[in-house]
């Protein structure tokens, strides 16, 4: 079924617009979840979250893209999730992740005294813009995505090792960037 009948149904209420989204976009959902998460259980509980969020917000939100929108949902729901097992001292598997960006970007507090988070988000995005279509996807599918070095070393038919030093060599050009355009790390 195409997104705008899926967005149609949750329009009309028709709960059959959560089944076709479950189909058509369900796979997608989990494999973002499970990949922040490393859980497949708080995995389906978040993709059963995003179904819910869906419901609740659309109406009156009509998404341009369902598949973008429903991927920014579970995301932000699943490291919503990370949090809140991290507060409670249970590492779910985004400890790397946040880890290898800590050098790169600024801290929250200084991001939030020294300037907005659109012009970080911009500037991001003008780095991302830059970069040749391989590195970019690569850059988003690990920290967008969360896929692991060993996947994303399958993915690129090179071992982990290389692949550590060229995401290594992506996230000094981030720093890099973000410097030359006045971002305080």
């Amino acid at each position: 079924m195409e997104d705008g009948a899926i967005i149609e149904l949750y329009w009309q209420r028709s709960e059959r617009a959560i089944e076709e989204t479950r189909v058509k976009y369900g796979a997608y959902c989990y494999q973002i979840a499970v990949n922040l998460l490393r859980s497949p259980e708080d995995a389906e509980e978040t993709v059963s979250d995003t179904y819910h969020a869906a419901w609740n917000a659309i109406p009156p939100e009509k998404p341009c893209s369902l598949r973008a929108w429903l991927g920014r949902v579970v995301r932000n729901l699943s490291l919503g999730r990370w949090n809140k097992e991290h507060r409670m001292k249970r590492d779910a598997g985004m400890t790397e992740l946040l880890g290898e960006l800590t050098d790169c970007l600024p801290a929250p507090d200084t991001a939030e005294k020294a300037l907005e988070a659109k012009e970080l988000r911009d500037a991001i995005d003008r780095w991302l813009a830059s970069l040749r279509r391989a590195d970019r996807v690569l850059f988003l599918r690990r920290y967008w995505y969360g896929l692991s070095l060993q996947e994303l070393a399958v993915r690129e038919g090179t071992s982990p090792a290389k692949l550590a030093q060229r995401m290594l060599r992506l996230r000094q050009s981030l720093r890099k960037a973000l410097e030359k355009e006045g971002i305080g790390l």
